[in-house]
Order: C-alpha cells, then structure tokens, then sequence
C-alpha cells in the first residue's frame, strides 16, 4: 500500500489523462509537483498549476478548476478546493484510518521499509578510527552517520557490509615507537593504556617542534615496520590491541557492529599488485624519487601513490581496498563517510581508480559532513584539543541518572535506560542537523534535554508504552475520528515511508532525526488535547489506543534508523 501522496499522484494522473492525454505527465511527474503547504488551513496537499500551465497552454486557475471537477466520487479519500492556481487537498479521516493506520498495524516495524534494494550490495566505510587515538567529538559523526546509513539501506532490503577500516597504518607509528623507547614504559602504557599513548603522541609533536630530527627518526622507524621489524611489528600490533579496547566500549555504547574490521595493514600485501597496474596503464610519474599520478588535465592536484623512499600513502591502501571489496563483496555502492575536508582526496582516488580502468569506478561514493570545532578552533589531538566521547557519554548518562534518581526512582534496569538516554541525547544532537554543516560543539547544548532532543523522543516512545501497558488489550471496534489531533497524527505518520526514501536518496540522517521530532510534537498534542483511556466511547477509545500503538511503533523503527535505543519505562 502506498502513502496517501502516491495515491493522490495517480488520481491527479489520471485526471489529467483523461482531460489533457496520458503522454503528457506520468503519475511520477504529478507526484513530484504535490507540496505540503506550509499551513494545514490550506489543505494537507496542494498541486501548484504553474508549471502544468507552460505543458498545457493554459492559465494555473483554468488547469486547477478543470481538476477539481474531477474529484466528485472520490470523497471517501479527498476532498479539493481551487485556490488561484493551487489545487488543495484535504484527506479523509475514514481513508487515513483504512489506509495508513491498517498499512502500520499490518506492517509493524517494517511500515516504512520497501524493496528497492533486493539483491543489491553496498558497502560502508565508517568510523575508522587511528590507531593510538581515542574517540573524540570529531569521530563521532563518521560513526554515526555512517551506521545510520546502514541501517537505513538495510531497510530498504540491500544486503550491507559495514567497515571499520582502521587507521593501523603510516608514519604515525614511527612517531609512536619514537616515543615509546625515549620517554614511555611498559607498565606506564599498560595502566594508561589509549590516554597514555596519546600523552606520547603528543609529546612527540611538542619535542618535535623543537627538533625536527625526531621526524625523520620516525619516518625511518615506519620505514623499518613496513619492511617487517619484529621489535617495530610487536610494538605495532600492542597499540593496536590497546586502542581496540577502547573502541569496542564506545561501539557498544552505540550499539555498533561491523562485518568487517579490516583495516590498512590488511592492504600491504595487496598494494603492489595495484601499483603494477598503474605502471602498466602509464599513469605513474616519478617526482624527485615519488611516484604520483598527475591529474591536472582534471583540474585536480597530483595523487601521490609512493613517496621517495617506496613506502605507500593512504591512496595506495585505499585503491587496494576498493578492488579488494569489489572483487570480495561485488558491490553495488560503496560509500565511504568522512569529514568534507577530505572531499578533493576522493574526487582524487575516484578519478585514479577510473583511469585505471576499473568499470566500477562511478559506484564510489563519498558521503561528506561538515567538521567539528572547540571554541572556534579545529579539533586536534596533538595539542589536546579535543572532547573525548566517553568522557561526553559518561557526564550525559550520569545527568540521566540523576533525573531518574529524582523522579522515577524505582525504575528497573535504571543504569541501562540512564546509558540508552544518556549516548542517545549525544547522538540525537549531532544527527539533528544536515550532515554538512559545521558544527561549533558546545557541551551544554549536547547535554540539553528540553527541546528538540533525543531524551524528549524516547520519553514520548516511552509515553506510548506506558499508555498500550495500562489499556491492556485494544479493543476491536468502530473506527472513528472525532479530534483534528487525531487526523494529524495519522497524517505525519503516513509521511514516514516518503521520510525514508528522501533519507536514503540524500544519505541524510537529518531527515529521520527531524521527522521524529515531527511525530512526537504531533503525538503529544493527540496525548495531551484527546481523552485516550478515560474516552467514553467505546469506539473512540479504540481508535486512540490504536493510533498510540502506532506512533509507538513509527517512533521505535525511526529511533532505531539513527542508531538510538527504546526504553519501555524512562
């Protein structure tokens, strides 16, 4: 079943069809000029009549008063009134509750799901974290948008692949071994374990400053990792199981799992292979000792592939993982999630992979977000400027705790709901915006429960549970609208699959975050203004309980798209 805006599309469609021919506009074109006019008096769909009027030759008022002609016999859906050179559609209660009410009740947790991507594959690259660096702020939205669009593909039927590809690899481990054997020890790492290797790094950099020889040892220590030193590759791979330790805290507290966890390393005896490949199709040049790739003829800065010294660079791995994906996973798209920063790295990469004469080329995809700033200032973990993410969940989810301490003291599970709401307010935060804006962080708005924000979400989700809980069983009766709250809800509620779809199309999270809060102001004014356990009528109640069961059920799937938990009880 469709959403209303479908159906209409094709009864506008066929109106047309039947007045001006069917080989002028397709039910497609009617459905994309169908807008939500900006106040509910004017209807809940307009068609403006303007861009029909330069395909037909004929005035907007002239073309909207022909159609609306047309809708006498379909008043069980819609009723429409001309307004200048809009056509205004108003839905009908009994076709809301037959249509999108049924549509969720017979869906469940899958209303807003479809099928466009069965038997296809995409591939995510996300999160991706340095080894030998926590997770700050910065992370967190390559993390979280990343997974977001895994989910939301998954709902859409496409078999995903979700990749850490981890940064184990590159001169940073130079640096770290450099400083590790100057001014580091076992058992000092072992008890700082993640924060003890970044007070190295960041060491290394402020001694660096001061002597610029320790550079140049660092380059030679990755040098000597990369041509398999036992002592370099046994330091190596103890980072490594360091910061992993880390990391899988946060992943849980995200509710985050990956399929893959192959990381740089995992490139290293893949790479020559391509760099043969590139000598062979003559698109290496050799500059002072490196081999790059020039791509001026493409407006575009060269693409080193190796330095001076024959070790490899991130676009060596990265041309070496996107065949090896190709080749293991047969993809459809593969997108990679990273800061906007790095958008002329891909434009880079891609152009290199298609001069190289892959065919797949054109299904890479770079996912952009803005970046993220302290006081104005970029994020950068030499220095120190930086938010950690556990310390950001920690003080969200102790402010939690402290609420339900307060008010609901007697709630079971009470740490594991103060974690759900506490990472959930973070997050929630962060996807609330269009991926590409920068962001100024700001702790006390990313902690701020009033307003447009996770905690208010989950708290209305747990709202229709505690409702459903007390109703007991809903009973069968009579459907009837007797509120225009009631209408309202089932209308934002039928916009949900549309909300998905746009999401998918524009690899925007935001959308789901904004239509969430969309529903829940809609919800809780049908909650606060519509009589639902104490409604006299029998068939009145029913109907209220059934649109509760509803939105609780369209608030836990779109929660669930942005990576947010469910608690019952808050």
């Amino acid at each position: 079943m469709l959403t209303f805006k479908k159906n209409i599309s094709e009864i506008l469609a066929h109106t047309i069809a039947d007045q001006f021919g069917s080989a002028i506009l397709t039910a497609g074109d009617i459905c994309s000029m169908l807008e939500y006019p900006p106040d509910g008096t004017m209807g809940d769909l307009a068609l403006p009549c303007f861009k029909l009027s330069k395909v037909l030759k004929t005035a907007p008022p002239k073309i909207a008063q022909s159609l609306y002609g047309a809708f006498a016999g379909h008043e069980n859906l819609c009723s429409a009134e001309v307004q200048g050179g809009y056509l205004n559609i108003r839905i009908s209660p009994a076709y809301l509750i037959q249509s999108v009410l049924a549509k969720i009740e017979n869906d469940g947790e899958m209303y807003g799901s479809s099928r466009e991507g069965e038997g296809k594959t995409v591939v995510l690259d996300y999160a991706s974290p340095n080894i030998a660096k926590p997770f700050h702020i910065g992370h967190l939205g390559t993390t979280v948008i990343g997974h977001s669009l895994k989910l939301l593909h998954q709902f859409a039927g496409y078999k995903c692949v979700g990749i850490n590809h981890l940064g184990d690899w590159g001169t940073q481990f130079g640096k770290l071994i450099v400083a590790y054997r100057k001014w580091g020890s076992r058992e000092k790492i072992e008890s700082g374990e993640i924060d003890a290797l970044v007070e190295l790094y960041v060491k290394f950099h402020a001694e660096a400053e001061k002597d610029d020889s320790l550079n140049q040892a660092a380059r030679d220590e990755f040098k000597k990792l990369e041509d398999g030193d036992p002592d370099n590759t046994a330091l190596w791979k103890w980072f490594i199981d360091l910061s992993n330790r880390e990391y899988e805290i946060t992943f849980r507290q995200l509710g985050i799992t990956f399929d893959s966890y192959a990381g740089e390393s995992f490139y290293i005896d893949k790479m020559p292979e391509q760099v043969e490949k590139l000598r062979e199709k003559n698109l290496l040049t050799v500059d002072n000792g490196a081999s790059l790739v020039d791509l001026s003829a493409y407006n575009m800065p060269p693409c080193l592939i190796l330095k001076s010294d024959g070790s490899t660079l991130y676009p060596t791995r990265d041309i070496a993982a996107a065949v090896y994906r190709k080749r293991t996973y047969d993809f459809d798209k593969c997108i990679y999630v990273t800061s906007a920063g790095q958008s002329l790295y891909f434009a880079q990469l891609f152009k290199v992979i298609e001069l190289m004469g892959y065919d797949w080329y054109d299904r890479l995809i770079h996912v952009p977000y803005g970046t993220v700033s302290i006081g104005g200032e970029k994020l950068a973990t030499r220095t120190g400027n930086v938010v950690l993410l556990k310390d950001l969940f920690a003080q969200a989810i102790d402010k939690v705790r402290g609420r339900i301490e307060e008010k609901n003291p007697g709630l079971a599970d009470k740490d594991a709901v103060a974690e759900a709401v506490g990472v959930g307010a973070v997050v929630f935060h962060y996807l609330y915006n269009s991926r590409i804006k920068d962001i100024n962080f700001v702790m006390e708005d990313a902690l701020s429960f009033e307003g447009n924000t996770g905690p208010y979400a989950q708290y209305t989700y747990a709202r229709t549970c505690s409702v459903l809980e007390k109703a007991g069983a809903v009973p069968e009766a009579e459907e009837k609208i007797t509120a225009p709250e009631e209408a309202e809800v089932l209308k934002v509620l039928s916009r949900f699959p549309e909300k998905v779809q746009t999401a998918l199309a524009e690899y925007e999270p935001s959308v789901i975050t904004r239509y969430i809060i969309d529903l829940c102001t809609a919800f809780n004014r049908f909650y606060h203004n519509c009589p639902i356990l104490s409604a006299a009528d029998v068939s009145v109640r029913a109907t209220r309980l059934r649109i509760t069961r509803a939105s609780g059920t369209v608030i836990k799937t779109a929660l669930g798209l942005i990576c947010l938990r469910t608690p019952e009880k808050i």
